[in-house]
Formats: structure tokens, sequence, C-alpha cells
């Protein structure tokens, strides 16, 4: 992490450095945002002003959170399920790294996540 992130990056009540996410968008090229452990990336983008539709609410029951993983960290998040793998068969522009925002919760482990929203899921 560049020093000036470290700085930026904000400290916990119990002083431990919250992770980061990075975004790309359509209408940003690249954005790092605060992403507290143990939230979802769906709730974390909407959180930061990101309109993902998420129509379902996290229920898996649609594929209109769906996010473009960087190659780098698909490998280090938790495998897709069988339920996420059908409902990724909706979404639009889906590629080898495709996963639904609401199934990736946030760990300390993926500082510095990279996830791409298509722009066909900002509404």
């Amino acid at each position: 992490m560049k020093p000036d992130a470290a700085a930026a990056a904000k400290v916990s009540q119990y002083n431990l450095i919250m992770p980061r996410l990075i975004v790309i968008s359509g209408y940003e090229k690249r954005r790092e945002i605060d992403a507290p452990t143990g939230h979802h990336v769906m709730q974390i983008l909407r959180d930061n002003g990101y309109d993902i539709e998420g129509t379902c609410e996290g229920a898996l029951a649609c594929a209109t959170c769906h996010v473009v993983v960087d190659s780098d960290w698909y490998g280090k998040l938790v495998p897709v399920t069988v339920d996420e793998t059908d409902m990724l068969d909706f979404a639009e522009g889906l590629t080898a790294t495709s996963r639904l925002s609401c199934q990736i919760r946030m760990t300390g482990d993926l500082d510095g996540l990279v996830v791409r929203i298509p722009d066909d899921v900002l509404s």
C-alpha cells in the first residue's frame, strides 16, 4: 500500500487498519473505499454511493449485483457456490472472474480487493 493510501486508511476502535476495496466503474477510473470486515461488497458499494441494483437484497435470487473480480484476487475469495453459479448465468457481461457482490464478505485478507462494476449493474 502506498504511504498516502496507508495514511488515508481509517483506524478502528481496536487500532486495526480497515481494509480497502478498490472499485473500477464506468463513471470513475478507480476509487479506493473503506471496506469494513464482515460486510458484503454489495452493501459497501451502496454505502459509498454506487447505485448497485441488487434487486433481491442479497438473497441470492438475482444477478443484479454482479461484479468482475480482478484475476489476481479471484482465487483468494471463498469459492463460488452452485446457487451463485446458477444466478451468474443471468448476468450481462459474464466473465471467468464474475461474482455476485452480495456473496463476497470482506475480511482482512481481502484488503486491496479490486472489483469492476459493469455498466449494466449501475441503475
